[in-house]
């Protein structure tokens, strides 16, 4: 564990919650708060949106209550866009804006935006300097290790960033054709530590505490931040903790405490959403809050069976 500065910004940790679509809203980020999290990602919002006051869009920017650190990840492949969302950003108070490089889905792909960005690294310069003109506050970048195993260039993007005025580089090694698959190469992380001076965060195949240690130790990268191994399991931020303050593992989570959490999550979802939006959203956290135990089938099926919150009571009243 250690402090890592961005630009005027001190974060008293270096263990953070990473931008994930779908998954790190504000009643997430609320809980990952609750278990450790210093810096917690929104997920990623079109500046063009924002231009154009989208409420969903809106929404997705609204802090937890407890976050004293978010960082707004947006997304455009148009300079001019980002420069006039940034008045409407700050409104919301984030710690850090990020510019996100790497997003592989086709159609942020079509826009120009994400891990497009990357194949015309100049293009990411533009845009980062466009934010900065904007705001004093730290502009970080996430990027990946390349658009395709041709065409590795995660240094050249990570330069041209800071060379915009980027504070901090996040790096996820794959490549936008791997998507998901295959393995992140952590090498690229230590390479690009070695090349610049401002933080680096590393990302990728973190599942356990005993990743996030050996990520810190092998890459020397400054902080870690958890993706898809912290779905249903936001117990992962106070294991890591303990393990890089202690060297040992304290926290050992049952079925019923992950189920605590799961019926707070769903609460919280309905506060920020209303029922009927977050019966929706919440089926997918619900049922990777059930993996990795005994009967775990058995109680995911009770869980996606359900249509109201009175249901959703009953269910969760016999689990605990």
């Amino acid at each position: 564990m250690q402090k890592i500065k961005v630009k005027d910004l001190e974060l008293e940790g270096n263990i953070f919650l990473a931008p994930t679509a779908g998954y790190s809203d504000r009643p997430f980020r609320q809980i990952c708060t609750d278990f450790g999290s210093v810096l917690n990602f929104s997920e990623m919002v079109s500046c063009e949106a924002i231009i154009r006051d989208n409420p969903k869009t809106l929404q997705l920017m609204e802090p937890a209550n407890n976050e004293k650190h978010t960082a707004i990840q947006i997304f455009t492949g148009n300079p001019d866009s980002a420069a006039k969302s940034i008045k409407s950003v700050l409104k919301f108070n984030p710690s850090i804006i990020d510019l996100n490089c790497g997003c592989p889905v086709p159609k942020i792909l079509k826009s120009g935006s994400g891990s497009d960005l990357m194949k015309t690294p100049k293009k990411i310069n533009e845009i980062v300097r466009a934010i900065c003109n904007e705001t004093d506050i730290p502009v970080s970048i996430k990027i990946r290790s390349g658009f395709t195993h041709e065409s590795i260039n995660f240094l050249e993007c990570a330069n041209e960033g800071i060379l915009g005025g980027a504070s901090m580089v996040s790096l996820h090694p794959r490549t936008r054709s791997q998507g998901y698959s295959g393995f992140a190469n952590w090498d690229y992380i230590k390479e690009l530590k070695s090349m610049v001076d401002v933080p680096v965060i590393g990302s990728g195949d973190l599942y356990t505490p005993y990743d996030a240690k050996r990520m810190l130790e092998e890459t020397n990268c400054d902080g870690v931040m958890f993706a898809r191994g912290i779905f249903g399991n936001p117990f992962l931020f106070a294991q890591t903790i303990e393990l890089l303050t202690t060297g040992e593992i304290k926290t050992q989570p049952t079925l019923t405490d992950k189920m605590e959490i799961a019926f707070k999550h769903l609460k919280l979802s309905v506060e920020f959403y209303g029922e009927d939006v977050a019966l929706k959203e919440i089926k997918k956290h619900l049922c990777s809050y059930t993996k990795g135990f005994p009967g775990a089938k058995e109680t995911r099926d009770k869980l996606v069976r359900c249509s109201t919150l009175e249901e959703y009571e009953t269910v969760f009243q016999s689990l605990l």
